[in-house]
């Protein structure tokens, strides 16, 4: 276990796996066994001394985040920080079954956003993305006729009367074509735009959804 004063007010501890495993607990003993989530995290905060760290404070506030190798814990003097627990250093003052809902609360909700972070994060780097403006609808009709895409997303926007396709690739799934070479195809009937994807979700309507390209080409054939 490392700890590490972040500032005057906030003390960092890191707990590994190891240390889990040294104290006889798994992490998910500490998702569902409420006397083992109080019995621990009073360990730890013995064996970093709180009292006497933060002798001045009545009160402490910690955080609580699951990390890739077990646990960092984030202990500040004070008063709450935004869904923080407030309790005193004294622990007959602290209700146990709310303390061990707490860090139970906190340790789900921060998995799951270190998760779906991961998720987002391998589909950005999986996949290219480019936002294209038309001069007509013909131009669309057109770009169908010549591109076939099997391993892409095609979305068509109006936005500021003028047509916007938004084309995401899946680069592991490219087989005849790279990316970069789709996108100069397409480049022959359309025009690159700062225009962005957050811009048309937000301020533009959705024409065609996902298939642009495919609807197009079956609709106006």
């Amino acid at each position: 276990m490392e700890m590490e004063h972040i500032n005057e007010n906030t003390i960092r501890v890191l707990i590994e796996n190891a240390d889990l495993e040294e104290r006889g607990v798994t992490f998910l003993d500490l998702l569902g066994n409420h006397k083992q989530i109080e019995n621990f995290f009073y360990s730890i905060l013995e064996e970093v001394d709180v009292e006497e760290q933060f002798h001045e404070s009545d009160a402490i506030t910690f955080q609580v985040l699951p990390s890739g190798t077990g646990l960092e814990l984030f202990i500040s003097k004070g008063g709450p920080i935004n869904d923080q627990l407030e309790f005193s250093s004294a622990s007959e003052n602290l209700n146990s079954d709310e303390f061990s809902q707490y860090i139970k609360k906190q340790m789900v909700q921060n998995l799951n956003k270190s998760e779906k972070e991961a998720e987002i994060e391998h589909f950005e780097d999986e996949t290219q993305e480019v936002v294209l403006r038309l001069n007509e609808f013909e131009d669309m009709i057109e770009l169908a006729k010549m591109m076939n895409l099997d391993n892409a997303l095609s979305n068509l926007y109006l936005y500021k009367e003028r047509y916007y396709l938004n084309l995401v690739f899946f680069i592991d799934e490219m087989t005849e074509r790279s990316a970069d070479e789709e996108i100069a195809l397409a480049l022959e009937f359309a025009e690159k735009t700062p225009v962005t994807q957050g811009i048309l979700e937000e301020h533009g309507k959705m024409i065609m959804e996902k298939k642009a390209l495919e609807l197009t080409r079956h609709y106006f054939k």
